[in-house]
């Protein structure tokens, strides 16, 4: 009876600390499975955040984080599909663009619209020639070419 019950605390010991070094774990895990990762531009090998990241939102689920890059003399938007969305739904239509726009955000103007349906994971715009000029990247759940009034978009901060 003694050494089971010795045996008994010795698991509860190594249960202690595989938990504990799980806890300690856990950030590392859900930071490598949360929305962020390395973004690789098929057209651009090297390209760099610019603004802020933007989420599109619908039914009160993230749908998507929407980003703008620049690289390769060009500005880029990006649109990445939450693997929460992802997992929940079977295709899906969306699209991204880089719009000009003024510093005080009025007036957008899109340049490179890229849409896409199905189950995609990430979506980049054509890129567009406007690193001279103030923009914005976003991001849609609609078929495009435009948002349709009421569509659920994301929308970066203003870049000049």
């Amino acid at each position: 009876m003694a050494l089971s019950i010795e045996r008994d605390r010795n698991v509860e010991r190594r249960l202690a600390k595989a938990a504990g070094a799980g806890i300690i774990a856990l950030p590392l895990v859900l930071g490598l499975s949360g929305p962020a990762h390395a973004e690789t531009n098929p057209s651009c090998s090297s390209v760099t955040q610019i603004g802020t990241t933007a989420y599109v939102t619908t039914g009160g689920q993230t749908f998507a984080s929407v980003k703008q890059f620049k690289g390769c003399n060009k500005n880029w938007a990006y649109l990445y599909v939450w693997e929460g969305y992802r997992s929940s739904h079977s295709s899906w239509h969306a699209c991204t663009t880089i719009a000009t726009t003024t510093a005080a955000g009025a007036g957008n103007h899109v340049q490179d619209v890229r849409c896409n349906s199905g189950k995609f994971t990430e979506l980049w715009s054509s890129g567009a020639a406007t690193l001279s000029d103030c923009t914005v990247a976003v991001g849609w759940i609609g078929y495009g070419p435009l948002p349709e009034t009421g569509e659920p978009l994301g929308r970066t901060s203003v870049r000049c």
